[in-house]
């Protein structure tokens, strides 16, 4: 399958996985996030063909359905009798999605529920999610959140510890900490947005693994902007939706899926470790690695810096 399926290091773990990632956001059923169901019998057969699949590396997260995600993921482990040989399988630690909470003993208390809805010892790969509902500094006080990802660490229950969040001024503070091994962006560095591209660099010079989530803008580039004319969970602004149907012309005079090129761009990066792509179907996983793997001419992408501006 290519480049998209040869194992590299993941930064400094000691992990090894693909340019890919499947991202399990969806298979929690998160209507009001990506503006449609996904049924527990769905979930778990898309579950149980990732782990059948070639892409060993995939990302879920405490917030994930509230749970919904992990508890869904645990049911088809169990029936494998655990995680299978290779792959690696990453969670983040998350505030109270009801109360709120967000202090270093409800970290605590999210990293416990994944163990027990995943059904499994310890996490190989745990980020802290969303920080900015806190800000850096609460985040990083004595007895709070990273503190006591960093006691789990030490426990033993966490292997290795990461960042995800949005704001990129922010997850550059994390970074340059030299607290974290894996650091994930999401839906800032799609073909119609470049605000992460000086983070991959402040990554690459701490070591640290960089994570690009939600290549497609989460829809808008693999559906196309007509049939989902939305950008980050929610509408798409104008400016960006003139700019993406001028890339889906552009992509259609050389018969080239939309979903490929915004995938590719991803991919093609040398700073980003792995690619999370998010599927709620089974065959979106084929598809996926289809897009991986489509020609496209080095012609195209020059066409691409025209209408993009980058």
């Amino acid at each position: 399958m290519g480049n998209a399926l040869t194992l590299r290091p993941l930064g400094k773990t000691g992990l090894q996985v693909p340019a890919l990632c499947i991202g399990c956001a969806e298979l929690g059923n998160m209507p009001e996030t990506f503006d449609y169901a996904v049924s527990e019998e769905q979930a778990l057969t898309t579950i149980r063909a990732i782990f059948a699949g070639p892409i060993s590396f995939v990302d879920t997260a405490a917030a994930y359905g509230d749970g919904e995600s992990e508890r869904r993921i645990g049911l088809v482990l169990r029936e494998l009798g655990g995680l299978p040989p290779g792959f690696v399988l990453a969670s983040k630690s998350d505030r109270d999605l009801t109360t709120g909470d967000f202090s270093g003993a409800q970290i605590r208390r999210s990293v416990e529920r994944s163990l027990c809805l995943l059904g499994v010892e310890r996490l190989q790969l745990c980020y802290l999610h969303d920080p900015e509902h806190i800000g850096f500094e609460a985040s990083m006080a004595p007895g709070g959140p990273v503190e006591v990802m960093r006691q789990l660490q030490a426990e033993g229950v966490i292997e290795h510890i990461g960042i995800a969040g949005g704001p990129i001024d922010m997850m550059t503070r994390f970074v340059e900490t030299d607290l974290f091994s894996v650091a994930i962006s999401h839906n800032r560095y799609t073909l119609l947005e470049r605000e992460a591209s000086p983070f991959w660099d402040t990554c690459q010079a701490h070591g640290v693994a960089a994570v690009n989530a939600a290549p497609y803008g989460s829809g808008i580039l693999a559906k196309g902007p007509s049939a989902y004319p939305r950008y980050m969970y929610g509408q798409a602004s104008e400016a960006m939706l003139k700019q993406a149907f001028a890339l889906e012309k552009l992509c259609q005079g050389y018969d080239v899926p939309l979903a490929a090129l915004a995938l590719q761009f991803s991919l093609r990066d040398p700073r980003v470790t792995s690619t999370i792509v998010g599927i709620s179907k089974p065959e979106r996983l084929e598809q996926t690695l289809a897009l991986a793997q489509y020609s496209i001419p080095e012609e195209l992408w020059l066409k691409v810096k025209d209408v993009t501006h980058a």
